[in-house]
């Protein structure tokens, strides 16, 4: 019975990660850039040009990336999707705990078999 009730948990935990698909830890920022082409009236305006960056930890190391245009409401997605399974797992620890002591109780309050 033990093995069906964490099945059931491990189930559950599966159920709720399918949906969150893509995943990304990291951030992203939209900055402004100037172009390179010579003569462009919005960099000649200050306006500069829309770019998102999407920024990451590879071991201790910040590293950042450019993130098309047609990218970004999938990298959006994927990073309140990290968030979202962060939460569940930040859930996870003291859940066991609770389940732990609900077992536990439940048999120290079971008569003994003579």
């Amino acid at each position: 019975m033990k093995k069906k009730t964490n099945q059931k948990e491990l189930e559950s935990f599966n159920n709720e990660l399918e949906n969150l698909w893509p995943l990304a830890k990291g951030s992203m920022s939209e900055v402004r850039k100037p172009c390179i082409r010579p003569g462009c009236s919005a960099c000649a305006k200050g306006e500069k040009h829309r770019a998102f960056i999407f920024a990451y930890r590879d071991g201790k190391r910040r590293r950042c990336m450019h993130v098309p245009l047609a990218l970004v409401p999938v990298m959006r997605q994927a990073i309140d999707n990290c968030r979202r399974l962060e939460q569940l797992l930040h859930q996870q620890g003291p859940e066991l705990i609770r389940n732990f002591r609900k077992k536990k109780n439940r048999k120290s309050k079971e008569p003994s078999g003579a």
